[in-house]
């Protein structure tokens, strides 16, 4: 059962980059374990929460979600915001429902920022303002993103050095936390790099899935993108398209893959070349994920791209149960 205070719920996690082969390690790890020590999968992923959004985010599909319990997958419309507070909240009445059932959490997914937030715990930052976001919106739409850059790098110098001048979504958010709180965004965050281990999840119960070469990565994220293209999924976004209340700056939209179909849908980018754009998008994903977890030191790190990365895994699962149990 979870013990009271900061320390951490039981729970285990495998991380990685886009297109790792989380998914099938998780569902490795939860069948060798089972029935003895039965397990529940929750999501760690800002596309997964989304409803009709499967083939470009890579959902498992319903055969796998049968196979075995799956959490925080479409439970979000598109239209609408979901924040990294709200993910760890419901992530840790998760952790605690799948615990009082005799169950193991396990963590999978890609989202470092949720990862960092159930590590580290978060702060209480201030909800989205609509109003705000529609002023800075307009202010981008006069000025640029770059711009807008600019004027954070001089209210937040911090925040700005670790953002791309086009990182829209997350400029806008530091610029609104700044003019909602007078504080920059960074504050938010320091205040936690003393106090490690303040989640609901350790550092040394995550796994991390990291290739040796690159190549192999690309060679899997190319190889998923055109399977995407086939199995329909610019059929997929012209139905969201369709709709009518969704637009290309939503949260939902934004997610790699979908941003460049919208591009297309709307004739900004040739369609011709969706998928070079969508791989590439898809690419310097994946570099920002490993940077991440490369940095996150005490984690368990699995090649991915070893011909017994599955058994390996499942065996370092093991011997970290085995090594909690007397505290677990």
């Amino acid at each position: 059962m979870p013990t009271e205070g900061k320390t951490p719920l039981p729970a285990l996690a495998i991380a990685g980059p886009t297109a790792s082969g989380k998914t099938a390690a998780a569902l490795a790890v939860a069948e060798a374990l089972a029935p003895a020590q039965p397990v529940e999968i929750i999501s760690v992923d800002s596309a997964l929460v989304y409803r009709g959004m499967d083939i470009g985010t890579a959902k498992p599909t319903p055969a796998e979600r049968a196979r075995v319990p799956h959490h925080l997958i479409d439970i979000r419309d598109p239209r609408e915001a979901y924040s990294a507070a709200e993910f760890v909240r419901d992530a840790t009445q998760r952790i605690q429902d799948i615990r009082a059932r005799g169950a193991l959490p396990l963590l999978v997914g890609g989202t470092m920022l949720y990862f960092k937030a159930l590590i580290e715990g978060i702060d209480d930052m201030p909800p989205a303002d609509p109003a705000v976001r529609a002023r800075l919106d307009a202010q981008a739409a006069a000025l640029g993103w770059p711009a807008m850059h600019a004027e954070l790098a001089r209210v937040d110098p911090a925040t700005a050095a670790r953002l791309a001048p086009a990182d829209s979504q997350r400029i806008q958010r530091a610029l609104e936390v700044w003019q909602l709180t007078g504080r920059p965004l960074s504050s938010f965050h320091s205040a936690r790099d003393t106090a490690r281990d303040a989640g609901p999840l350790r550092i040394e119960d995550v796994f991390s899935l990291e290739p040796r070469e690159r190549a192999w990565l690309h060679g899997r994220i190319a190889q998923r993108f055109d399977a995407m293209l086939q199995e329909g999924f610019l059929d997929e976004v012209l139905r969201l398209h369709a709709r009518g209340d969704l637009h290309a700056d939503l949260p939902s939209m934004r997610c790699v893959g979908y941003r460049q179909a919208w591009e297309s849908i709307e004739g900004r980018e040739p369609l011709a070349t969706l998928p070079e754009r969508g791989i590439a998008a898809t690419r310097q994903l994946a570099r920002r994920q490993l940077t991440w977890l490369r940095g996150m030191a005490g984690r368990t790190v699995i090649a991915c791209d070893e011909p017994q990365a599955l058994d390996r895994l499942v065996q370092a699962v093991r011997e970290r149960l085995q090594a909690r149990e007397p505290s677990a």
